[in-house]
């Protein structure tokens, strides 16, 4: 289970913890959270989002918006994903999220194996949601952020099952994407969907 090793490794000063979710879906944005927790008042059972039920992510969501020093979001658009290719609208995704902090952070601990090119110290951890507290949390609330948005786009667009894939290519949205073409919300940098607007 992931603990407070590495926020404390880098104090004193505020740690944060950044994570993402949606980088590798056909449709929809990248989002990314920052948190920074109190680890006196910290919320039990944080893990990798991908770890937890939707029940148990949206308990814990509410908890870490309550309970947190600071958080913040941060988007980037599916225009920015095909300007810039996925790994960089990611890290501004996260430079988004940092910015979005209301408190100013000494160090930020970032999943992954990268940092943004960005003001703050920062250390990446591979594997950072099961290991860091805060970038659990992160993982919670970005992955929370990211599938409302996609319900969301989901009544817009009701042929993709992106309310059951979030976006994703499962076999039902490779199917429609087929029958009725890439809706604004796709990426057209990404292959299946490249490749069906060349037909």
């Amino acid at each position: 289970m992931p603990d407070f090793f590495h926020e404390l490794l880098h104090r004193p000063g505020l740690v944060a913890g950044v994570d993402e979710a949606g980088r590798g879906p056909l449709a929809g944005p990248v989002v990314a959270a920052a948190v920074i927790l109190r680890q006196e008042d910290c919320p039990e059972g944080l893990n990798d989002s991908k770890q937890l039920s939707a029940a148990r992510r949206a308990v814990l969501e509410g908890e870490i918006k309550a309970r947190a020093l600071c958080w913040g979001l941060g988007v980037a658009s599916v225009d920015e994903i095909d300007s810039l290719n996925i790994l960089w609208a990611t890290m501004l995704a996260m430079t988004r999220a940092v910015e979005a902090l209301t408190q100013d952070c000494a160090h930020v601990l970032v999943d992954g194996n990268r940092c943004p090119q960005w003001r703050w110290a920062s250390t990446a951890i591979v594997e950072g949601d099961a290991k860091c507290l805060s970038i659990a949390a992160a993982s919670i609330l970005a992955k929370e952020a990211r599938d409302r948005m996609m319900i969301e786009a989901a009544a817009a667009h009701p042929h993709y099952g992106w309310e059951s894939n979030k976006g994703y290519g499962s076999a039902k949205h490779l199917a429609a994407l087929r029958e009725h073409g890439p809706t604004p919300l796709h990426r057209r940098s990404f292959a299946p969907v490249a490749q069906l607007s060349l037909l």
